[in-house]
């Protein structure tokens, strides 16, 4: 099929009616309007937006993935340290820490607004000239952004504390003595 665009035109006669006061002997001339349309091709409807759609539908299924697995990860680390006896134990878990539990509840929530943002992303991509579907994932998405990076901040500054501690506060750097724990739990920090 031809790449360019066909023009068609429309021509409709317009003829002008005597008036029941007015008798006149010569009618008037018919005025003619010409209407000019072009037709686009259905290939080329959307083009670079249809693009756009495609791969912000890509993102958010990579997003999706991403807040999964690290909501997925930390939620499952704990570690359980025997000190002398089985019964006189040290546990570590995620929950433990409020900063964790937030990031995990966070992530979870970013989860859940992916998946429901995965239709308006089709329609964007099925009708690319829609603007109102695209500003409110705009706005949404940026309200995640800003969710999940406040809990990503505030777990890697217990991070932090986990792995060198403060001498102000005597505070133990709990990494030496939970290692496993903070090699999972701290993989997406």
């Amino acid at each position: 099929m031809d790449s360019k665009s066909t023009s068609y035109e429309t021509a409709i006669n317009v003829s002008e009616t005597e008036s029941t006061n007015q008798k006149s002997s010569t009618a008037a001339p018919a005025a003619t309007i010409v209407a000019t349309t072009k037709a686009i091709p259905h290939n080329q409807k959307g083009g670079w937006r249809r693009g756009v759609g495609i791969f912000d539908f890509i993102l958010r299924l990579c997003a999706l993935v991403a807040a999964l697995a690290a909501a997925t990860t930390m939620g499952t680390t704990d570690e359980t340290l025997p000190l002398f006896t089985q019964f006189f134990q040290f546990q570590a878990s995620y929950d433990d820490l409020p900063a964790f539990s937030y990031f995990v509840v966070a992530n979870a929530i970013a989860s859940a607004y992916l998946v429901l943002s995965l239709p308006f992303s089709i329609v964007c991509i099925v009708r690319p000239h829609l603007v109102g579907a695209k500003l409110l994932l705009l706005i949404l998405d940026t309200v995640m952004v800003a969710f999940t990076t406040a809990a990503a901040a505030a777990a890697a500054a217990i991070v932090y504390l986990a792995h060198n501690g403060n001498s102000t506060t005597q505070w133990l750097a709990i990494c030496q003595q939970f290692g496993d724990f903070c090699q999972r739990g701290f993989q997406f920090l």
